[in-house]
């Protein structure tokens, strides 16, 4: 859902990209740094600057294929590791959420394995010919309920929003994955 505001966000960061003269694989790298320093922030009881890092890290993840695309750098390898590290780095930043103990860890789990598995299903559909970006929780959509939900325990002083944060990314990430295979059934039958 909200991927399909990019286009809209090119006209912005395409200037900027056209000046950033960084290999795009760097940019993708310094983006999953700084989620595991979110994470570590989030691990530490730290919500506030675990959301602005999560934010930040997901402006690299943004600013990385700006700066290959308008610097005529995309390859097949730069998409397979922003792929890569896009799964490490939302695992980064639910673990970091259970270590700080936001949520009990069977939820915070189930929450990790909900998002790799929103993504599985999209890479292995596409193995075979289907076009599977469809879902209500594709990771913009995940990452920022946890930032929402960071940033609103923070000023409300409960944990407990955090948790429920991780329980919409479990039931909304299932549900994508039901959507997902749902999409993939009818377009192969």
């Amino acid at each position: 859902m909200l991927n399909k505001l990019r286009p809209r966000m090119k006209r912005y960061i395409d200037p900027a990209a056209k000046k950033i003269a960084i290999n795009p694989n760097i940019i993708t790298i310094i983006g999953l740094l700084v989620s595991l320093v979110a994470a570590y922030q989030l691990s530490q009881g730290d919500l506030l600057g675990g959301a602005l890092l999560i934010l930040l890290s997901g402006f690299f993840d943004v600013v990385d294929g700006a700066v290959a695309r308008n610097h005529g750098r995309r390859t097949k390898f730069g998409g397979i590791l922003d792929s890569t590290v896009d799964r490490f780095a939302d695992a980064f930043i639910i673990i970091g959420v259970i270590a700080g103990g936001y949520v009990n860890w069977i939820w915070g789990v189930l929450a990790l394995h909900a998002s790799l598995s929103v993504s599985y299903v999209r890479a292995r559909a596409e193995v075979d010919g289907v076009k599977c970006d469809v879902g209500v929780a594709e990771r913009a959509e995940r990452l920022m309920i946890l930032v929402l939900g960071a940033f609103l325990a923070y000023f409300l002083k409960t944990d407990l929003i955090m948790t429920l944060a991780v329980l919409v990314v479990l039931i909304l990430g299932y549900f994508t994955v039901a959507q997902r295979l749902y999409h993939s059934y009818r377009q192969l039958n």
